[in-house]
């Protein structure tokens, strides 16, 4: 606001977040039956609110059998005690960025 004591003008700011982008992709995996497999991307900045983990086209939660994690731009899966069902596709998903493994 700019006030001349006769008059005022007001203006506002707007920003728009910068979408994350994944710099740092997923790997392949190969582990044996009854461990844990753990995959890790990371990512351009911290707040990633759209961020999703999938097996193959199912979206994952953290859970008993899952557990995700978010330590700063590092975000993690573990599928807990693998079975030959959990092969297959893990794919992280961004905005439009996705990196799979």
């Amino acid at each position: 606001t700019c006030d001349t004591g006769d008059q005022q003008t007001t203006a506002a700011v707007q920003l728009k977040e910068a979408a994350a982008t994944i710099v740092e992709g997923l790997r392949d995996v190969a582990t044996y039956e009854g461990e844990d497999a753990v995959f890790e991307c990371r990512l351009s900045r911290e707040t990633a609110q759209d961020a999703q983990w999938f097996l193959g086209d199912v979206p994952l939660q953290s859970n008993e059998m899952n557990e995700i994690r978010v330590q700063g731009t590092r975000h993690s899966l573990t599928l807990r005690k693998v079975t030959l069902e959990d092969c297959g596709s893990v794919s992280f998903k961004v905005g439009q960025h996705s990196s799979a493994a």
